[in-house]
């Protein structure tokens, strides 16, 4: 628990305060990088792509294109000398070689879309004809693009210098888990896939970089969820120093993870720039979108559970191969190593703990971070099969959960996986969400609905994510190559107005009405009078960036404590004003007040200032021969407007103080918090047709102290949304050789909202005490929560039939191919991939790890 509630000097706090930043948007004031490009006279630039998934370069020859009308520069890899390749952010432990992609292909290309040239023409038209005039001469290569089939003896190798296509192998392991199946009465085997998915968000990557020749200075604006991370990169892979480079991002249309990417786009474009002279411009499109963005997801997972006959789960083994497509590339391979092999545990007390997380390359598009990275793949392994469990047992699948629950008196409790849950009540949250759910009543609903032919079924998850990813001291340990930390500036400037500036960066979520809220509760003043600058590298003195739901936890606090170390000052100020302690006033409303009858020892020090302040004006006469303004005394309030502008005329301040109510904090959580909650989701699913009909879908969150409900609402029914979506509908998929079979949205189905219940939702708020407001994430809990839940209420409702495991997403023909199988050929279910015997084959294809 906080072990010190934070200090609010207004009730800004917890208020459903509606979006500041929603006039601007719904007015038509946003300025995203395209809004920017099209009143740029800047030359657009497009990208040549590999249409084939593995083949050597025999040569490139951009001759004729170079010669196009209105083409003013092409570049291929020959004219990349000394530029530094896209960088990999977080290498899992032990990866010894990270094989990066270059920003040009040089001799070969590993994935469809992989870009070869590019073009800075006066037109978009005539960039991309000028691209058709350039040949490149392939000699095709045989691709790979499952990550077992990456793994068998013979497969095509992607990289010389990495055997048998395996980047990683991130072992963990607690307990005794030989001893633990040993001893077990029921042992649960299932493989489960994690599909490929796409982050699809509503705006695309977009960059405009304008180099100034004659300052020697670029400034790069560009669609990130990290500046400041990502103008080190692309001053790395430049050779420009940072203070020559001011990278601005402006509004963003949706992030989800794939904008934390460094894209080869945001050098090429700073580059022709740097050549040309012009400001240089491209914007993505969908289809670019689908090869070129980093896709999320895409894991085969093999686990055994161990358990007692009452229920108990005593081990677990999981051996999970991730695939990071062709390159080692942004945050890719950290994402199933660290956040998915550190997780598969979940909330649940076992004791006895093996596992393995493998990265595998294939000729894919590289894989990154999406909603939730690395969470959601590992609650939806363990919410699966503790279902599992529970059939197997004729258990209910609640009271399986509560058995097996970390307590909440024995939080913090330190994982055999090395993570730690910092604090929270994980049955009281899954029994308010029953209730709210009404579990009894729909039991007995379904009992009623099957007797009558319906298909009816009711799915649960707990989820659980490490989020606000820190301390710094701990990043290079797990392979991070980031800070833990995030930076705030807060400024009060005279007219008692504030600016915040935070290192995060909004894709969305509303940032400025949830960081003013913040600064507001604090100073006192009234939120509308606060503005949030966010996503400029000159502007920022540091910013780590948005993800892992670390702004609120994070950049939050760090706005918190700059604004607290304001309002010491601010105190310290009107203490001099009114001749008293700043123990001896209270701020509320704007106005710092006199505490009635604060005893002597406030008096004698009253005396004491007023004899300084006399001394004061003597020494100053005495040297300048000008006496100093006697200000006003005797009253018993002060407004925070006059501090304000006292703070920067400097007439009246205690001796010694500097003027101005400016601050900066650096805030690094001293470790990991989690936010955790429960989905609840009803379906009911036509067997005929295998439609999936979701009836209802229920959500408990547990993000700590609340700063603004409307905001939590948004980000919950925004990430249930994908969760859902990925449970049944959506995902990327290639043939076995690399070539893409989903191009658009014709191919790739994303839910609307027709698809979607009316969400019903509730909040636990027991504050962490790992940063000074209490907050815990919330950005992606939903996502993670809500496949599992939606994927367990299908095989519930299918029960009957026999059905034990669809993979996802659940399409209509995966149902009804499912239950066909179930109903009409009983004995493949012994041989299926979910069972023992393609378990062991499966596994088989993985060597063992090296001691």
């Amino acid at each position: 628990m906080s072990s010190t509630p934070p200090k609010f000097a207004s009730g800004s706090i917890s208020r459903p305060l509606p979006r500041l930043e929603d006039e601007r948007f719904l007015r038509g004031g946003s300025r995203y990088v395209s809004d920017l490009i099209a009143t740029s006279k800047a030359l657009r630039v497009a990208v040549l792509r590999s249409p084939h998934a593995h083949a050597r370069i025999a040569a490139v020859d951009a001759s004729k294109a170079r010669t196009w009308s209105g083409v003013i520069a092409v570049l291929t890899a020959v004219d990349l000398t000394n530029i530094g390749d896209l960088p990999c952010d977080w290498a899992s432990p032990g990866m010894d070689v990270v094989p990066q992609q270059p920003v040009l292909a040089r001799d070969r290309v590993r994935y469809v879309g992989e870009p070869i040239a590019a073009v800075a023409a006066e037109t978009a038209h005539a960039a991309e004809d000028a691209l058709a005039a350039i040949t490149v001469t392939y000699q095709k290569l045989p691709g790979v693009a499952d990550q077992e089939a990456a793994l068998e003896d013979g497969a095509p190798r992607l990289h010389d210098a990495v055997p048998g296509n395996i980047a990683f192998r991130f072992p963990r392991a607690g307990g005794n888990v030989a001893r633990a199946f040993a001893e077990a009465g029921v042992v649960i085997r299932r493989r489960l896939t994690n599909s490929r998915a796409t982050a699809a968000p509503l705006e695309g990557r977009a960059v405009l970089s304008d180099f100034d020749s004659r300052a020697d200075r670029l400034i790069h604006h560009t669609s990130s969820q990290l500046p400041h991370v990502h103008a080190r990169s692309l001053g790395k892979c430049l050779g420009l120093p940072l203070h020559k480079l001011r990278l601005v991002v402006p509004d963003i249309g949706g992030g989800f993870g794939a904008k934390l990417g460094f894209y080869a786009e945001d050098v090429i474009c700073a580059l022709l720039s740097m050549r040309t002279g012009r400001p240089c411009a491209w914007k993505e499109g969908r289809g670019e979108s689908f090869l070129a963005t980093t896709h999320g997801r895409d894991q085969i997972q093999y686990v055994e559970l161990a358990a007692r006959r009452d229920g108990r789960i005593i081990g677990l083994k999981t051996r999970i191969i991730a695939d990071l497509g062709a390159y080692a590339f942004g945050m890719g391979p950290g994402v199933p190593a660290i956040n998915t092999g550190l997780s598969v545990t979940g909330l649940y007390r076992i004791p006895n703990v093996e596992t393995e997380v493998i990265g595998v390359y294939t000729n894919r598009t590289p894989t990154g971070p999406y909603r939730g990275a690395g969470h959601p793949e590992a609650t939806f392994l363990i919410e699966r099969v503790v279902d599992d469990l529970a059939r197997e047992l004729a258990r209910d699948p609640i009271e399986l959960r509560r058995v097996n629950f970390v307590p909440a008196s024995a939080t913090p409790y330190l994982l055999p996986t090395g993570l730690t849950l910092d604090s929270g009540d994980y049955a009281a949250a899954m029994d308010t969400a029953l209730a709210l759910a009404g579990y009894a009543e729909l039991r007995k609903q379904q009992v009623q609905l099957r007797r009558q032919g319906h298909y009816f079924g009711i799915g649960l998850a707990a989820f659980a994510e490490n989020s606000g990813v820190g301390p710094s001291m701990a990043m290079d340990a797990v392979g991070f190559r980031r800070a833990g930390h995030e930076s705030a500036r807060v400024v009060v400037h005279p007219d008692a107005r504030a600016t915040v500036f935070c290192g995060t960066q909004s894709t969305g979520q509303g940032h400025t009405t949830g960081l003013a809220q913040i600064a507001a509760g604090v100073l006192g003043i009234a939120v509308e009078d606060i503005a949030v600058v966010e996503g400029d590298s000159h502007a920022i003195p540091f910013g780590t960036g948005t993800f892992n739901s670390r702004t609120t936890s994070i950049g939050g606090s760090a706005v918190y404590e700059a604004a607290r170390k304001i309002m010491d000052k601010a105190t310290k100020i009107a203490a001099h004003k009114l001749q008293r302690r700043p123990r001896d006033l209270v701020y509320e409303n704007g106005l710092f007040r006199v505490i009635p009858h604060p005893g002597a020892r406030s008096s004698i020090t009253r005396l004491g200032m007023k004899l300084g302040e006399r001394i004061v004006r003597i020494v100053v006469k005495r040297r300048s021969g000008f006496a100093l303004h006697v200000p006003k005394r005797g009253v018993d309030s002060v407004t925070f407007a006059d501090i304000a502008r006292e703070a920067h005329l400097g007439h009246d301040l205690p001796l010694g103080m500097v003027p101005g109510l400016d601050e900066i904090c650096f805030f690094d959580p001293k470790d990991m918090l989690v936010d955790y909650g429960v989905h609840v989701a009803v379906v009911e699913v036509d067997a005929e047709t295998g439609h999936v009909a979701l009836l209802r879908h229920v959500m408990l969150d547990d993000c700590g102290r609340i700063i603004n409900p409307l905001l939590v609402e948004g980000q919950v029914h925004g990430g249930a949304a994908q969760g859902i979506g990925q449970a049944l509908m959506e995902a990327v998929v290639h043939d076995s050789d690399g070539q893409p079979l989903v191009g658009s949205y014709n191919d790739y189905a994303m839910p609307h909202a027709t698809d979607m219940p009316a969400f019903e939702t509730a909040r636990a708020e027991i504050p962490t005490n790992l940063n000074p407001l209490g907050v815990r994430g919330v950005g992606e809990g939903a996502t993670i929560g809500a496949t599992p839940a939606v994927v367990n209420a299908v095989l519930d409702a299918l029960a009957p039939l026999g059905v034990t495991d669809i993979a996802i997403p659940m399409t209509p023909m995966r149902v009804w191919q499912a239950v066909e199988r179930a109903q009409h050929d009983l004995s493949s279910r012994s041989t299926s991939p979910s069972g023992h015997d393609a378990f062991v084959e499966a596994t088989r294809l993985v060597p063992e790890s090296r001691s």
